[in-house]
């Protein structure tokens, strides 16, 4: 048995990159985007070949195997192993040189594809192929596993963009193969001269023939092209350190046709047809996959097929000749670029949005790419369909139906003993289904230990054996990736999902998606890793944090892999209290972004606090849970003893505030923000102006930062929701038990001190930081008080956007119990939504300004902001706000050890693109968060929308209205 430590020690003697046998890093690499599992010893981040070379001669010493690891996104569970995983995304990521004139570029293996499309675009170029996951994979796993993409159509695989590579044998050896046999390990020459007549034969012809080793590119007639052979191998066969890739030029305008069929079969049997016009993309979907939301013609399947052209309207009329030439019941042609991109994320999106059927059953990969001719698509889905109901399992197809591949998730049972027996049954017959078409087990992902197992059936047990006798010569001690293409595991081992528990864990949420399981809620992730995006554009948040360090373990992805593993209690053995998990989601913001760009919608900001919920049940808790989480209470107290100016003079007192912030557990870089003297109700009471609205009742929501930190949000909502004609209230008084809140009879002092300045609150302060008993407390309370208004039709307005999603998601997930939770949450309504429903003739004053700054995460992953974008253009606000996190995210920015983080995801987009807009551009901030966030790191004072409208109302209508009465 291998002593880890030693192994670890030599590793560590023997390479200048990183080593890392830690828990944590282990359990990040158990899996990769597929079913199975496997752990390894630890994993190691070299620095250039050398660093690999050492590597390999270290496990080599001790056996041990390795397993050459990119972006972490294969399906087939290629890049999992239980040796030594080799990352190359930490230091082997560049991009060496590029040379315009010949269009090449040389690349390390770590270098993400949409890096390398950002340095070539300038020069009018490309690299052809482009998986859905560009913007993640890398360009040493789109070689391994010779990947393709929506653009194969025009460009092929990777294989065919790869001149040379440079590679380092298991034994050592430093290579760079190429074509005419140029770096090719000793033997092979000979043991293919051997084989040429199997070779000439034993391949099918089509373009998506990606399954085995492509050992027929070392044919005479075939260039002898030994770097073409190593694509596709999986990391089993040599590692690569480095390659010399083609590039092509890149279409100066293109157009997005969008085909309609009345159903797959149609759309399926049409795609090889389209092939002659030459376009860059024939990729199919189904109505089952499609968002009923989507912009699309009316059908029941669709073609999107894309053209290119020197000029917009060269591309125009080349789709447009598609159009005619099909023979559809609808069609779309899309130029404007932003548009093109908002119809292929639809498209993107689908490896994760398949994984749920449409009533929640989950669904996962195993047969992801089957390929056959593309003349023979549409016989073969037929085909395809008709197995899946004799096993009685269902998919939802889609892909590159102009290439013949399809992508699919099937409702397998990986849980149990039958379904496991189903899956494999299914596997082998679909195996064959494909063989008869002529096809290909894998048309772009590998075959890993998804299929490596069933190849015999695709190319017979000789050619197979060659495929054994080619690995002995590049690997004769079996050291790369055992178990993967030759001697392959079998495929219904080592699935991921035998580890977890089978009873549902006891939670404190609902899950009400995944039918309160909180197993199946961390099953959510399958790996696609779209968290894993260094740079976003558009309204996008997920995932700040990955992208201001980099670490796997702080992207959506690694977290919910530690919780996994938590769940599974083999690696990370502390359960709840398990220090690497919480170490993990310490940085998590809680953004809810992931809950919205996630293609499967983790909701890891819920995660973590069901997380912290249990980690600190019993136990004391940091002080900024204490300071912060109930940060209601303390200013509750302060606004009660009318205390706010001498708390804003102690804080402006360095040595106070900076014991203060100690004590609190609060960065010592913050400013601890000024309580306002009179709280929002406080003006709301004292207000004496004449009556005026006779509108819609609505009712104001009085969170906690608009009543005591930024009141002025709150009078200017008022002033608005009246100048538009609404008649403005606010929750009544809270009675408990039949008594004033005031009773202090049996009454903790602490409770006493609750109770005496209780209000209605969402809880969002104990939600996030984890105090779940106590948020279930307070929404309870606000429950009973609220009852009322929620006996009348009168929307709650929620200024502040993160209180409003609490109450619009977390507070029925909360009470799932509580009928009036879900009611609460039906009610809620943002300030634009209330204005848009409620007083759909009113005109907002015109402003004619240009906007900058950032849509508030939750109205962006909860909430949505369509509403507000309707407001602004009525209020001739232009301009558009950017995506992102602001980076303070109620405590976490505030939170001691945090700062350096927080100011790196404003410095991502947000403060960029005030650097951007005109000095005069009005700075839009609706949450307090975002605003203090803009003030004290960039000196900028953000408005609520509230506040811009506001300002610009005439007099009469800014400064008239009173409050109605209690609803």
């Amino acid at each position: 048995m291998t002593d880890h430590r030693e192994l670890s020690a030599r590793l560590r003697a023997a390479v200048r990159g990183e080593v890392d046998f830690g828990t944590t890093a282990r359990a990040l690499t158990t899996m990769d985007a597929s079913n199975y599992r496997r752990v390894p010893l630890g994993v190691v981040a070299p620095r250039d070949a050398d660093d690999v070379a050492a590597a390999l001669s270290v496990c080599r010493a001790y056996g041990v195997p390795v397993v050459p690891r990119g972006g972490g996104t294969s399906i087939a569970g290629q890049a999992t192993g239980t040796g030594v995983v080799l990352d190359f995304t930490r230091h082997m990521n560049r991009l060496l040189s590029l040379d315009p004139e010949a269009r090449t570029a040389v690349v390390q293996p770590g270098l993400v594809l949409d890096r390398l499309q950002e340095a070539v675009a300038p020069h009018g170029l490309r690299f052809g192929p482009d998986p859905s996951t560009h913007s993640r994979c890398t360009l040493g796993g789109m070689i391994g596993n010779n990947s393709c993409g929506s653009h194969s159509v025009a460009w092929g695989t990777t294989a065919d963009s790869v001149r040379e590579l440079a590679v380092v044998t298991p034994r050592g050896e430093h290579l760079r193969p190429g074509r005419g046999w140029s770096g090719a390990p000793a033997g092979l020459r000979d043991l293919v001269d051997g084989e040429l007549a199997r070779l000439r034969t034993g391949f099918p012809d089509l373009p998506r023939r990606i399954s085995g080793y492509a050992v027929d590119a070392l044919l005479p007639e075939n260039g002898a092209d030994v770097a073409r052979s190593l694509c596709g191998s999986e990391g089993t066969l040599g590692v690569l350190t480095e390659a010399v890739v083609d590039l092509v030029r890149a279409p100066r305008a293109r157009a997005l046709a969008v085909l309609a069929y009345a159903e797959e079969g149609g759309a399926a049997q049409a795609a090889a047809g389209l092939l002659p016009y030459r376009p860059l993309t024939v990729e199919g979907m189904a109505a089952d996959l499609v968002p009923s939301a989507a912009d699309l013609p009316r059908g029941g399947a669709w073609l999107f097929v894309e053209t290119g052209g020197d000029t917009e309207a060269e591309a125009r009329a080349r789709a447009e000749g598609i159009v005619r030439a099909a023979d559809v019941v609808g069609s779309l042609v899309v130029t404007d670029p932003a548009r093109q991109r908002a119809l292929w994320r639809i498209r993107e999106d689908a490896s994760g949005t398949a994984t749920r059927m449409p009533d929640g059953t989950e669904a996962w990969p195993g047969w992801e790419d089957c390929a056959v001719p593309p003349a023979r698509l549409g016989a073969y889905l037929r085909d395809f369909r008709a197995l899946l109901a004799d096993h009685g399992l269902r998919g939802t197809p889609y892909g590159h139906f102009g290439d013949g591949c399809i992508h699919v998730r099937i409702d397998f049972d990986l849980l149990t003993g039958p379904g496991v027996a189903r899956f494999r049954r299914f596997s082998e017959d679909l195996a064959d289904l494909v063989v008869s078409h002529g096809g290909s087990l894998s048309g772009e992902h590998g075959d890993g230990q998804a299929r490596a197992e069933l190849l015999p059936r695709m190319y017979g047990e000789e050619t197979v054996a060659l495929f054994g006798r080619v690995k002995a010569v590049w690997d004769p001690d079996d050291l790369l990736n055992p178990g993967m293409l030759v001697r392959p595991a079998p495929l219904d081992s080592h699935l991921r999902f035998s580890v977890l528990p089978r009873e549902p864990v006891d939670v404190a949420f609902g899950y009400p998606a995944d039918d309160g399981d909180f197993a199946a809620a961390v099953r959510r992730c399958v790996g696609v890793a779209k968290c894993r995006t260094t740079s976003v554009s558009g309204p996008a948040v997920m995932c700040p944090s990955f992208r201001a360090t980099g670490e796997e373990e702080h992207s959506t992805r690694g977290r919910a892999r530690l919780l996994h593993e938590m769940l599974a209690g083999e690696l990370v053995t502390g359960g709840w209290r398990s220090t690497e998990v919480r170490d993990a989601l310490d940085l998590c913001l809680s953004c809810k972004g992931c809950r919205s760009d996630c293609p499967v919608g983790v909701d890891m900001a819920t995660y973590k606090a069901e997380f912290l919920h249990h980690h600190y049940a019993g136990r004391r808790r940091p002080a900024a849970h204490y300071a912060m989480g109930w940060l209601p209470v303390w200013l509750r107290w302060v606004a009660r003893t009318r205390t706010a100016g001498a708390v804003n003079a102690a804080a402006s007192v360095g040595p106070l505030a900076s014991a203060a912030k100690r004590l609190g557990g609060i960065a010592g870089e913050r400013e601890i923000p000024r309580v306002a003297e009179e709280p929002f109700t406080r003006w709301w009471r004292g207000r004496s102006v004449p009556p005026h609205g006779d509108g819609r009742l609505v009712v104001l929501w009085p969170d906690t930062f608009t009543e005591h930190l930024s009141p002025s949000v709150g009078r200017a909502a008022v002033r608005v929701l009246e100048a538009a004609g609404l008649r403005v209230a606010l929750p009544p008084a809270l009675r408990l038990a039949g008594r004033p809140v005031g009773d202090a009879r049996s009454r903790s002092p602490l409770s006493l001190l609750t109770a005496r300045g209780a209000r209605v609150c969402c809880g969002l302060t104990y939600i996030s930081t984890g105090q779940l008993d106590r948020a279930r407390t307070v929404l309870s309370r606000t429950l009973g008080l609220l009852e009322p208004v929620l006996a009348t039709d009168a929307p709650l307005v929620v200024l502040e956007p993160s209180c409003a999603a609490t109450l619009r998601t977390d507070a029925p997930e909360l009470l799932p119990g509580d009928p009036r939770a879900a009611r609460l949450a039906a009610r809620v309504r943002t300030f634009a939504e209330t204005l848009e429903q409620y007083a759909p003739d009113w005109a907002p004053p015109s402003l004619n300004r240009q906007v900058t700054g950032q849509t508030h995460c939750h109205q962006h992953a909860v909430l949505g902001d369509a509403a507000d974008r309707r407001l602004r253009a009525a209020a001739g606000l232009t301009g558009e706000l950017t995506g992102g996190c602001c980076g303070l995210a109620g405590n976490f920015g505030f939170e001691k050890g945090h700062y350096e983080v927080s100011r790196a995801c404003a410095e991502d987009r947000l403060l960029p693109s005030l650097r951007e807009a005109p000095e005069e551009a009005v700075v839009l901030a609706d949450g307090f968060s975002c605003r203090t966030q803009l003030e004290q790191v960039a000196g900028v004072r953000g408005r609520h929308l509230a506040e811009v409208l506001a300002a610009s109302l005439p007099a009469a209508e800014r400064d008239g209205g009173r409050p109605a009465g209690d609803p």
